[in-house]
């Protein structure tokens, strides 16, 4: 099973359901990889510790042109999808926020001015914690381009059973780069106004993607049904509802495990683990 847990907005407890849902399985004798995704803000480690092996840059080709040789024809500005050249009389500019590394400037260069250089993203780390493997990634700070480092971060769980996809919030780019080829997406919410708003978001983005997938109502309280009355409309299954404790809340602020401090908590998340097991027998 691939599982990305994700969630429409940020704040939901998405980092929360992951981490605890990846010790869970991991107690329950399962083998489990968890990936945290969310390359920009990566927080997963505050709760893990992870003891990282191996770290290292990753690279991504990039355009370098050498004015000399150009003869400012245009034609590789005229390829870029994204403007990441511009082509003037006198020179030929690179703007590197804007380029994806498709290759097709240096390609269509019909004097060979244009070279494959290489640009650092980011980094990814990789090691061991709570008796699981676990795979993070740290975008470089001004970057803009996302899904590459993603991409390394999860093929660092290659051959685990079980793969545990803590995704980025939202429904950008970095959101479908995570989605992309998993078994089943956990879509974590909160009973509130804004947790319904960007539920529905993330629900339309996992059914474009044609993804399976099923709710985690996070903090939830009674008579708050909002979220119940949304799910019962889309056809959507709720998996399970984590209860709102305040005591919760104040161990994982500092750093703690939700399932070691609320048997509520981590009754709700054996039951998540039990239903995603379910899927993985019938799949």
């Amino acid at each position: 099973m691939r599982i990305a847990v994700a969630s429409g907005k940020g704040g939901t407890g998405k980092t929360t359901v992951a981490v605890n849902l990846a010790i869970t399985a991991v107690r329950a004798g399962q083998a489990v990889h968890l990936c945290d995704c969310d390359v920009e803000e990566p927080n997963a480690h505050i709760f893990l510790n992870p003891d990282i092996k191996e770290a290292g840059p990753v690279k991504v080709p990039f355009p370098v042109v050498d004015q000399e040789k150009c003869d400012h024809c245009g034609k590789c500005a005229e390829i870029c999808e994204f403007n990441a050249i511009a082509s003037l009389p006198d020179s030929t500019i690179v703007f590197g926020d804007l380029c994806h590394s498709c290759s097709g400037c240096w390609l269509v260069c019909p004097t060979g001015a244009i070279a494959k250089g290489e640009r650092i993203l980011g980094e990814v780390g990789s090691g061991t914690a709570h008796s699981m493997s676990f795979s993070q990634g740290l975008l470089r700070v001004g970057e803009t381009v996302v899904p590459p480092v993603i991409q390394v971060v999860k093929e660092k769980s290659a051959g685990s059973p079980w793969a545990i996809l803590d995704s980025p919030p939202g429904t950008t780019c970095p959101v479908v780069e995570t989605l992309r080829d998993v078994d089943f997406v956990v879509l974590v919410t909160e009973p509130t106004p804004f947790g319904m708003h960007d539920l529905d978001l993330a629900v339309k983005l996992a059914r474009v993607l044609g993804q399976p997938f099923g709710v985690v109502i996070n903090r939830d309280i009674p008579g708050h049904d909002m979220i119940d009355q949304y799910c019962a409309r889309e056809g959507i299954e709720i998996l399970v509802r984590i209860p709102f404790r305040r005591g919760v809340a104040e161990a994982c602020a500092e750093g703690a495990l939700a399932i070691d401090v609320d048997a509520d908590v981590a009754a709700s998340m054996t039951d998540l683990f039990q239903a995603l097991r379910a899927r993985e027998v019938t799949s």
